[in-house]
């Protein structure tokens, strides 16, 4: 007969700590978990920090370990980086055996809003995608067509390959993939085609679209593969384009930044910043008199020119492929664009 009573016990996960309690909305942060086991060790199959807004939204922190063992001695993990909007939200680690998902104690985690000196202090938010669920196509986002391209879903007079595919831009883990593949259309000018996602507001029931006195950004991962062009930029009537960014691996650490509405530009360089695979924050401050440009935070230009008053476009984000014209055409597949989150305070 097997004895009963705890030293037979299956062993039992304990949280010594969860961090952050609290973090702002404008920088990443990454949770860590400490655990230990009485009764034993435990082999888990994964182990990672989950996070629910007020509906019970699952927005996780990425990153989380796999097949892992908990002894007595304790267990430290660090999730990787991700940002949340303003809010309160409730945070906990869990674990997953064979019998299914554990969650140990929550607590609450609370996200503030910019602090002083920030361009979005005492704004609100107007526009908010932080890329936590399924991308809303229709009613927030088009995928499928823009005006700003002649044929509304490829441009190759732009010197562009693109060939827009609403299933080309996949979330998970609170990022958006953008890859671009080749495809089977041939355009106009006789290239081949490859098949990319641009996301603008334009053509949604929401229809949203900034104005003077807005504060946008975005946070982005720029591509590695030669060929890619990603881009934050506005359109609306043929015209009102302003460039937060244009990026070309082949100028690994350059941006582009233009006011088209009322010209001004300048190639931004910053090899502590702007490099392929990093991770950047990219915001303008809209002026009817003048923009500012923000990267990773700090205003790096201001073009005294603006765009007037009665400038209202829509927002676009998108991975374009270059078609060796101004910059070298694609030499591998696929290519990849990330981005966190497109914010717009108001």
């Amino acid at each position: 007969m097997v004895p009963a009573g705890p030293a037979w016990a299956a062993p039992r996960v304990i949280e010594d700590s969860l961090t952050p309690t609290t973090a702002s909305t404008t920088t990443p942060v990454s949770a860590r978990l400490r655990v230990h086991t009485i009764g034993g060790c435990l082999t888990v199959q994964q182990l990672g920090v989950a996070v629910r807004d007020s509906a019970g939204n699952n927005l996780d922190f990425p990153g989380s370990r796999g097949t892992t063992t908990i002894c007595g001695n304790g267990l430290t993990m660090t999730t990787a980086p991700r940002t949340f909007a303003p809010g309160t939200y409730t945070e906990f680690g869990y674990y997953k055996t064979s019998s299914g998902y554990h969650s140990l104690p929550s607590r609450t985690l609370t996200i503030t809003g910019p602090g002083p000196g920030s361009p979005a202090s005492g704004k609100s938010l107007a526009f908010d995608e932080e890329f936590d669920g399924p991308i809303a196509f229709g009613t927030r986002w088009n995928g499928s067509t823009t005006s700003a391209y002649e044929y509304g879903n490829h441009n190759p007079k732009d010197s562009k390959l693109d060939w827009l595919s609403p299933s080309a831009i996949t979330v998970t883990g609170g990022l958006s993939t953008f890859t671009a593949t080749p495809g089977s259309n041939i355009l106009e000018n006789g290239m081949r085609s490859w098949n990319t996602g641009l996301l603008t507001t334009e053509g949604t029931t929401q229809n949203f679209r900034t104005r003077p006195g807005d504060y946008a950004e975005m946070r982005v991962k720029l591509p590695s593969a030669i060929g890619a062009w990603p881009a934050g930029w506005t359109w609306l009537d043929g015209n009102n384009e302003v460039d937060s960014f244009e990026y070309h691996p082949d100028n690994p650490n350059l941006l582009e930044i233009t006011n088209h509405v009322h010209p001004a530009a300048i190639y931004y360089t910053n090899a502590n910043s702007v490099y392929p695979g990093a991770w950047i924050t990219v915001g303008v401050h809209y002026g009817e008199t003048n923009d500012d440009w923000y990267v990773n935070g700090t205003l790096i230009y201001s073009d005294h020119t603006g765009v007037g008053s009665t400038w209202s476009p829509n927002i676009i984000l998108n991975l374009s492929i270059s078609d060796g014209t101004y910059h070298p055409a694609p030499a591998s597949t696929p290519i990849i664009f990330n981005a966190d989150y497109v914010r717009v305070w108001r």
